[in-house]
């Protein structure tokens, strides 16, 4: 798969945060999904204390969440880690895995926030508006805004608010367990991606494209360095 928009990756953060915000004015939270065959979950691996990096990009079928191909990168990124600008360090990789699939995904499921952003452009959306393809972000923690705890039962869910803006929303996605937040990245509404969260997470709190994807980024990793 290819982007259909680049730009530069080589920014100091304040041109970063600029790009965001030029960026963000693309994002579409319209429902443009296609009929749904497949999936691509997306994982970076990387040290700290290191600018080497790993990213996986796993196509799955839909609905039955089967592994059709594993594509992976490697790479370095001299972008610092900043809360709020994490795409700028992992998407030059991640796209290099991205391209590397043959097979094309229908919808980009994200590890990491889309809308739920302080400039309404996490990961997701990010992604999605690069490659122009319908993506959802279902991050395990939060990273900005305010929710109430959904009910205990999966499937509950409540919204979470920013500035007085619903940006995304707390998912129970496993009875008893911690809930995933989540929020729409490109071409893809609040409805429908709190029904793709659940529909993605069958035995677990994380989504199988997340745990497929970071399985086997650290098997990547593994293999790199020993």
């Amino acid at each position: 798969m290819k982007q259909v928009i680049a730009h530069r990756w080589d920014l100091s953060p304040a041109e970063a945060v600029t790009l965001q915000q030029e960026l963000a004015a693309r994002v579409r939270l319209t429902n443009d999904l296609p009929p749904l065959r497949t999936v691509c979950g997306l994982d970076v691996s990387y040290n700290l204390r290191s600018d080497r990096f790993y990213a996986v990009a796993a196509l799955l079928s839909y609905p039955a969440l089967e592994v059709i191909e594993i594509a992976e990168a490697a790479g370095r990124s001299a972008f610092p880690y900043i809360p709020g600008l994490l795409s700028f360090r992992e998407i030059p990789i991640l796209a290099a895995a991205m391209e590397k699939l043959t097979g094309e995904p229908d919808l980009l499921a994200c590890d990491g926030q889309g809308l739920a952003h302080p400039r309404r452009f996490g990961l997701a959306c990010h992604l999605g508006v690069l490659f122009d393809r319908p993506s959802v972000g279902l991050a395990k923690s939060r990273l900005v805004g305010e929710g109430r705890e959904p009910g205990a039962v999966k499937g509950r869910w409540t919204w979470l608010t920013h500035e007085g803006e619903c940006i995304g929303q707390l998912v129970r996605t496993r009875d008893n367990t911690a809930p995933l937040y989540v929020s729409p990245g490109h071409r893809v509404d609040f409805h429908t991606a709190r029904r793709l969260a659940l529909s993605l997470c069958s035995r677990y709190r994380i989504p199988e494209t997340t745990r497929t994807a970071h399985q086997a980024v650290n098997r990547l990793r593994q293999r790199e360095t020993n």
